[in-house]
């Protein structure tokens, strides 16, 4: 008799894309409800805002540990304190921000990306008077070195602060060095 592997799924060590993108929605939903003074919230609360089924929302969380009580809900400080865990524990997420003006600085002193686990691992911008000035902790590097940075710091997800009418050739650079994800503010 030959033993069997487990069934594949989302295990605490490896966090898939889909399930990351929906814990951060579902940590944007507990921080609005603690804002406006709620201590619990129900998995069909946050489906409400979130247009996720509740069912769903109860099989991610049930993947990381009981949270929540049947017909009593969640506490919103445990589920954010967890959810918070669970995001940063799944390692840190390299991004590369393209444009160093004040889009690009102001995205990189917010502190949305650094709680959902996610690091500016390198600012680039095509501008000679921006490039070796800092934002974010990191040196504005030129675009140029695109490819070779973004290989080099293992970097997944591309966020574009540039002018719309540059987003496009951006866009495509950071594809060919190998990104998968890009946010667009331009």
């Amino acid at each position: 008799m030959t033993a069997q592997a487990p069934a594949p799924g989302p295990t605490p060590d490896r966090l898939t894309v889909g399930v990351a993108a929906r814990l951060s929605r579902y940590l944007q939903v507990l921080t609005q409800a603690k804002k406006m003074g709620k201590e619990r919230i129900s998995s069909q609360e946050i489906a409400d805002y979130t247009n996720i089924n509740a069912t769903q929302i109860r099989r991610d969380l049930s993947n990381f540990g009981k949270f929540g009580k049947r017909g009593v809900g969640y506490s919103i400080d445990s589920l954010l304190s967890e959810i918070r865990k669970i995001l940063r524990t799944q390692g840190q997420h390299n991004i590369a921000l393209v444009g160093a003006g004040r889009l690009g600085q102001a995205i990189a002193s917010s502190t949305i990306f650094a709680e959902h686990g996610i690091n500016i691992a390198a600012v680039f911008d095509s501008s000679p008077t921006m490039i070796g000035g800092h934002i974010g902790g990191a040196t504005v590097e030129d675009e140029r070195r695109l490819k070779d940075v973004v290989r080099d710091k293992n970097i997944v997800v591309g966020v574009l602060a540039v002018p719309a009418g540059a987003a496009q050739k951006v866009a495509d650079d950071l594809v060919d060095a190998g990104v998968r994800i890009i946010f667009n503010y331009s």
